[in-house]
């Protein structure tokens, strides 16, 4: 079984990357080439499209950081992790839990929902 630990802090990371050509290189060692994200309200298919989903959120958050909650879990080849988004040192807004399937220990699929988000006015 691959190191839930360890994908959880390199899945992470290459949230929190903001140099695209490292957070290309994070994806492309963490990601499988035809991996897909969905969450509620994004979506990305391949190496590339992730890349875009998570420059489209560094763009809308550009003060944000990424933070892991409590241990990452897993079995088999699936993943879940919980974490959160918000200002570094300050109040994290959204909070969501992310299920990653893995196939020969790359991420293959991962499906994010949320647990916490602002209210809209």
């Amino acid at each position: 079984m691959p190191d839930v630990d360890v994908i959880a802090t390199r899945y992470i990371e290459a949230w929190n990357e903001r140099d695209a050509e490292r957070r290309k290189g994070l994806i492309a060692t963490l990601w499988a080439e035809d991996a897909s994200f969905r969450d509620p309200i994004m979506q990305g298919d391949g190496l590339a499209g992730i890349d875009q989903v998570i420059a489209g959120v560094q763009s809308r958050f550009p003060d944000f950081r990424f933070t892991q909650l409590g241990k990452a879990d897993g079995f088999g080849d699936y993943v879940r992790l919980t974490w959160k988004l918000g200002p570094a040192g300050g109040e994290a807004p959204i909070q969501g839990t992310d299920f990653a399937m893995l196939e020969n220990d790359r991420l293959k699929s991962v499906t994010g929902f949320f647990d916490r988000v602002p209210a809209q006015p």
